[in-house]
């Protein structure tokens, strides 16, 4: 199994035996309502007619009003994560009320809405107070997945089914392999600056990503990080193990934990230490003429 070295965008498809794909790495709202027109009481108003008595107002304000706003003449609408009065007469005389938190009122008091999330729509079926979405949302497992390969630009976004599709049409370079266990061979690992070398694990209905990765963690100092994605669910990735092994004439070292979905990524893995990690001198104490072979073996937890 050999392989060509890649920089920059992704190659076009390559013939020949299993190669990994590597790429030359480089760097790695909130929806405010209008606030609409206001209105203030006309001159014939307050000459010919006693104004109607005024409640103290539980909404807050932020500019103008002394907070003494009639309730029955204003209507909340709730948008985003905000209220807008949509009729705006304040017995104070301002023309403006701000949009504000949004709340609603039971009771004469103020209770704070939950609010459905971004992906609602895609089968999300939480409900968060608003200062809680974003960091949800963040790791959401409805939000739509990315693209998967390191160390390109690559900005597709779709749904899980069709991350495959993606993967054979846009990145053909990248080869799968069959089986539960095969040589992930990185071709040229002696390649100066940030290498990405990947490859595709076919076996027990799903499909694996295998990467390593070589990055300079600080001057003069490289290190390897190898690990494994699921092409799937975080739920789905718990069902299964990987194991790395390097194997030399009288040195062995291996690695064995949960693969990460996809959903996560290769930094996530990283950061959380999720990966085989060893440094130059390891890698060539394990390489033969440039080229490492890694052992990668996938297998289902025992329920």
């Amino acid at each position: 199994i050999t392989g060509k070295r890649l920089r920059g965008k992704a190659p076009a498809a390559q013939g020949g035996g299993a190669q990994p794909w590597r790429w030359q790495s480089g760097p790695s709202g909130q929806v405010r309502p209008s606030a609409g027109t206001g209105q203030t009481p006309s001159s014939e108003e307050g000459a010919g007619r006693t104004p109607a008595p005024a409640r103290h107002c539980h909404v807050p304000h932020t500019t103008g009003c002394t907070g003494h706003c009639s309730l029955e003449d204003k209507k909340l609408s709730a948008q985003s994560n905000s209220i807008t009065p949509t009729a705006k007469a304040c017995t104070a005389g301002t023309v403006t009320c701000n949009p504000v938190p949004l709340h609603a009122f039971s009771s004469g008091r103020m209770q704070v809405l939950q609010l459905p999330t971004t992906y609602a729509t895609t089968g999300c079926s939480l409900t968060l107070h608003h200062t809680e979405k974003p960091k949800h949302e963040a790791i959401c497992e409805y939000r739509p997945y990315s693209c998967p390969c390191p160390g390109t630009s690559c900005d597709w976004e779709g749904s899980l089914e069709a991350v495959m599709s993606h993967l054979m049409h846009a990145h053909k370079s990248i080869t799968t392999l069959q089986g539960e266990d095969i040589i992930f061979l990185a071709t040229d690992i002696n390649l100066p600056g940030a290498v990405d070398w990947v490859m595709m694990q076919s076996c027990f209905g799903h499909h694996f990503m295998l990467v390593l990765k070589k990055q300079e963690k600080c001057e003069g100092h490289q290190q390897f990080f190898a690990t494994v994605l699921l092409i799937g669910t975080r739920k789905q990735a718990e069902n299964f193990q990987y194991r790395l092994e390097l194997h030399g004439s009288c040195h062995r070292l291996t690695w064995e934990a949960s693969p990460c979905s996809i959903h996560d990524g290769v930094l996530v893995a990283i950061r959380n230490s999720n990966c085989l990690v060893f440094d130059t001198a390891t890698a060539h104490l394990f390489a033969d003429n440039g080229n490492l072979g890694i052992n990668v073996t996938i297998s289902m937890c025992c329920p």
